[in-house]
């Protein structure tokens, strides 16, 4: 059974300087600078030549064969004698030549070094990719998660969680605990966060892409899901809360932020927030942000929290977003 490697990001194969994701089947359209240069190849060992004479090496073949005078015995003791010498010297011919093979030239094992990264291969299918899981990244901090594919890290707030048991591979962190839906039957959670990449549309305006994106975003999230069940009873409306410019990860991004009410439930808020990636070809990365108003919902000052923690993966130094600064008009 032929075996692909992991997730991950591995030389582009048709760009020495950068690195692309793999998706554990194909390739897909990501791209980063490489951080350091391709490590040069390591040259081959070559294999321990035991020395001239020594049984194994060239030179104690000729190249004509020679005969080899056979030992008269003459007696039962003397062909005793001769095998047990020749045992012998047999035994110590073996133990010489193990230890001369086993040896390098400093003396320590001659296969140790560094074995390469094996590239992806490429399928034959070439289909569109999809995101891994975003918190399936390694991480030092239980608190932080890595979005490897779109280049960066959101801290969580108190309360919140990485996802468990969440069939959607984009939510990146959910808050604690689950409660029975008002609509349909399903298990719904006070508050979500995802993140993706915006391909559906040309324009890489942060602000035309989350002013695009927060009615799908609030459709989504409380009036019907991705299968078609209702859990609020579907949504019955929607006011602008809050919008405007704001810095992320160091860059330039928008966000928008809906009121929404429902048929069933106490309704909530959702936020589409846009900016361009760090990594790759810096394409935009949209951040969902959904919050009911029922007993047990999150602050809604977890979004700004939320949002002034985002980084670029490995740099902790840059900064957030304005954080404190954007909430909803009163």
């Amino acid at each position: 059974m032929s075996m692909t490697p992991p997730p991950g990001w591995y030389p582009d194969p048709t760009a020495e300087h950068l690195e692309r994701w793999w998706d554990g089947t194909s390739w897909t359209e990501h791209r980063r600078t490489r951080e350091t240069p391709p490590a040069p190849p390591q040259p081959a060992v070559p294999a321990p030549q035991p020395p001239p004479g020594f049984p194994g090496h060239p030179a104690a073949f000729p190249a004509q064969p020679v005969t080899v005078p056979q030992p008269v015995v003459r007696s039962g003791r003397g062909r005793a004698v001769a095998l047990t010498v020749a045992g012998a010297v047999l035994v110590a011919a073996i133990a010489t030549g193990t230890l001369l093979l086993g040896q390098g030239d400093d003396g320590g094992d001659p296969t140790a070094g560094t074995t390469p990264r094996p590239a992806p291969t490429a399928t034959a299918t070439g289909g569109p990719s999809t995101a891994p899981p975003s918190s399936a990244a390694p991480t030092g901090d239980p608190s932080v998660v890595v979005d490897e594919l779109n280049g960066i890290t959101l801290r969580m707030p108190a309360g919140w969680v990485k996802p468990e048991f969440v069939a959607d591979d984009s939510v990146v962190m959910t808050t604690d605990g689950t409660y029975d839906c008002p609509g349909d039957p399903g298990t719904c959670r006070h508050g979500l966060v995802t993140t993706h990449t915006a391909t559906s549309t040309d324009d890489t305006s942060p602000e035309a892409i989350a002013k695009a994106d927060i009615g799908e975003a609030a459709q989504l999230a409380f009036d019907h899901d991705s299968i078609g069940r209702r859990p609020y009873g579907g949504m019955t409306g929607h006011q602008v809360v809050a919008q405007g410019p704001v810095a992320v990860a160091g860059r330039a991004g928008y966000y928008v932020r809906w009121r929404v009410t429902t048929a069933k439930g106490p309704g909530g808020y959702v936020q589409s927030l846009a900016f361009p990636s760090s990594v790759g070809t810096e394409a935009p990365v949209v951040v969902r942000y959904v919050f009911d108003t029922g007993r047990g919902a999150p602050p809604l000052a977890d979004m700004d929290r939320i949002t002034s923690g985002i980084r670029p993966v490995g740099d902790a130094a840059t900064g957030g977003g304005v954080g404190s600064s954007i909430g909803p008009t009163p």
